[in-house]
This record gives C-alpha cells, structure tokens and sequence, in this order.
C-alpha cells in the first residue's frame, strides 16, 4: 500500500471564520464541499470541518485522513494487519474513502482520488 501523505483534521466552530487563516498558513485557496450536512474545506494539508454537533463528535474520533493511492488496496492491507474496516469503502466528492480502526484503538480514515468502480 502506497501512502502518499497525511491530512489533519479540524474541527471548528465557524468554518468561514476559520478559512482566511488556513489559507494565509497553507499558502493556497480552500476547496469547499458539504458531506452528510458537515461543511468541509481543504486547505493545503488541512481539513476544516463544521457542522452539527452530532456529526463533529463522531468525525472528532478520526485522527487523520490518510491519501493512498487505491482504497481497495488499502482496505486489503488493513484487514491483513489486524485493522478492523468500520466503514467503506465508499465513494466521496473526490474519490473514495473507507475508516479504519487500528489494533492500537486508533481510528483514521483512507482515501484515494480514483473514480467509483
């Protein structure tokens, strides 16, 4: 499994507040896109995300988002390696994704930017 990089995870109250700084620090503009009514932003290798309460606990338990170059890939090796697959892999804005659960107890999420087979 080839992993190309690590995005980290934030979770913030007002996502318009929040953009202009990520961008002055990363250097480049946000992608924007909603996902299961949580407002997203991509901002170098930030991920700004605001929404219900509900839905910020449960994306608050993901430690970072991990970019492989084939989630089914990844999804083998994982399950390989004792990790337990709670979710995916399914299609995203952007590719596909799955979340998996460490032997450690640590959670994180994969994702690849290859089109739904």
């Amino acid at each position: 499994m080839e992993i190309l990089g690590a995005t980290l995870r934030i979770c913030v109250d007002d996502l318009d507040a929040a953009i202009p700084f990520y961008e002055r620090l990363a250097g480049g503009r946000a992608l924007r896109f909603e996902r299961a009514g949580v407002q997203v932003a991509a901002v170098g290798c930030f991920l700004l995300m605001s929404g219900p309460e509900a839905e910020i606990e449960v994306l608050r338990r993901v430690a970072a988002t991990i970019a492989v170059a084939d989630v089914d890939e990844a999804h083998a090796v994982l399950t390989e390696l004792g990790a337990e697959v709670v979710a995916g892999p399914v299609p995203t804005p952007v590719g596909r994704n799955l979340i998996a659960r460490h032997p450690d107890g640590a959670v994180y999420e994969y994702v690849d930017r290859r089109p739904p087979r």
